[in-house]
């Protein structure tokens, strides 16, 4: 039995086509969320959210508009489709849009466990608030709690477009977070720790996340300067996927496209060292960015980007892999009612074998950074800098904590440089392992 937002979805298309459209795509999105935030042991806040929006495209030869809505009555969205293509008429020519052919559609969507558990009850949330908080503050040194806040989120999205691609989604999370402060004479510092899961049973505890932002925000205090200097630095786990996000930058599809990427000559050739790997798998069951199709409706497979340290492909979708003059690889982002965009799944940098310890031991001195901020980069030359605190290790073992430091490289030959830890942590769609990379450029007094 076809849902009510399905067959509204049908209409809207046919109707779109007979207001003068060549291609049509659209989705229904439906959203639900509720987040609570305790403080000083008692309930700060409670937010519950409900949402429902509608997305359309048209396609007039090489012309595209899009418009969006709340309003999903019959007369609204007549007014929708015929304004879409009136808009669409007057767009500038794009000769690389358009949807994918009705022979490039998947049509076997398995279900990847992406549904989280039922709505829980407020008080629920705000029990895990309490417990996080109270695990924090007693930790000694530890002042007060900067966040402390459970939430719950669930949504649904149809989809479907001229060349008879027809797909539902379905997916949800609960998260924990605690940011912790502590003081000592005078001097403050923060840290944090989360949980993310589409499934309750498999989350750390409440005690567990509160303990560990407390635990690290005290270990921050009495934080030094270090000299400028040439140095290793290691990127603990919990960040080290942000320089993995620069690297697909510069190997998305448009980017290589327009020519600025640092790596636009790079297809094929050495950008980790030999060994390393980076896979993207979308087919994962309860990954949080697991998808049985891409934002075009194309089908998608695990697939190796990096391979014995070789880069193996562009990230692709329509537009881009017609303008490179090649075929759509499956890493389109959501289009549907938008122009696509690239995006990958669950992307994993493969871990190494030596532990962080191990890879203090073999850097001998340098700076482990847990917090970065301000980041730079230069999309052209991949020139890079960003603000970091952490610890300096010297003799293999953490000495003292640091701050207001800023480190400086280019990711081209830094990720050539990298060597992954064995401490791979699956937190987000996108995780690597700690990294060890030698002679860094530190910027300290």
């Amino acid at each position: 039995m076809i849902s009510s937002s399905a067959a509204l979805l049908e209409s809207l298309i046919e109707a779109t086509l007979k207001a003068g459209a060549d291609a049509v795509d659209a989705r229904i999105s439906e959203s639900a969320s509720l987040s609570v935030e305790v403080r000083n042991g008692d309930l700060e806040t409670v937010e519950r959210e409900e949402s429902r929006g509608i997305a359309l495209r048209a396609l007039v030869g090489r012309r595209q508009a899009t418009v969006s809505a709340t309003d999903l009555s019959p007369d609204a969205l007549k007014a929708l489709s015929e304004r879409v293509v009136a808009m669409a008429r007057l767009a500038p020519e794009d000769k690389f849009c358009g949807i994918a052919e009705a022979s490039e559609i998947a049509h076997h969507h398995p279900d990847l466990k992406l549904e989280t558990d039922d709505l829980p009850e407020a008080d629920e949330l705000e029990r895990r608030g309490r417990e996080m908080e109270a695990a924090a503050m007693a930790i000694p040194g530890v002042k007060q709690m900067s966040h402390c806040g459970a939430s719950w989120n669930t949504g649904q999205t149809w989809l479907a477009a001229s060349n008879g691609f027809r797909a539902r989604k379905s997916s949800g999370m609960s998260s924990m977070a605690a940011v912790a402060i502590a003081e000592r004479d005078g001097a403050m510092e923060r840290d944090y720790e989360s949980s993310s899961e589409r499934r309750r049973d498999r989350h750390k505890t409440p005690e567990w996340i509160g303990r560990e932002a407390g635990t690290r925000a005290v270990s921050r205090l009495g934080a030094r300067k270090v000299d400028s200097q040439t140095a290793a630095v290691i990127y603990d786990h919990k960040l080290s996927s942000r320089l993995i996000g620069a690297l697909i930058g510069a190997i998305s599809g448009p980017a290589v496209a327009r020519g600025v990427s640092f790596l636009k000559d790079k297809l094929g050739k050495q950008v980790f060292a030999p060994g390393v790997n980076l896979i993207d798998d979308p087919l994962r069951e309860t990954g949080f960015g697991s998808r049985a199709f891409d934002g075009e409706g194309r089908p998608v497979k695990r697939t190796a980007l990096v391979e014995d340290g070789v880069l193996t492909q562009w990230l692709l979708n329509g537009p881009s892999a017609r303008q490179l003059g090649l075929a759509p690889n499956g890493f389109s982002s959501t289009a549907f009612g938008d122009p696509p965009g690239v995006t990958t799944s669950n992307l994993d940098l493969q871990p190494g074998t030596r532990t962080l310890d191990q890879l203090m031991a073999d850097a001998g001195k340098g700076l482990l950074i847990t917090d970065m901020f301000g980041p730079s980069l230069n999309p052209n030359t991949g020139d890079y800098s960003v603000g970091v605190s952490g610890f300096w290790f010297e003799n293999g073992e953490r000495a003292y904590p640091v701050s207001e430091v800023t480190v400086a490289g280019d990711i081209p030959s830094m990720l050539l440089r990298a060597i992954p830890g064995s401490d791979l942590e699956i937190r987000g769609s996108t995780n690597a392992p700690s990294l060890l990379i030698d002679g860094m450029s530190l910027a300290g007094r």
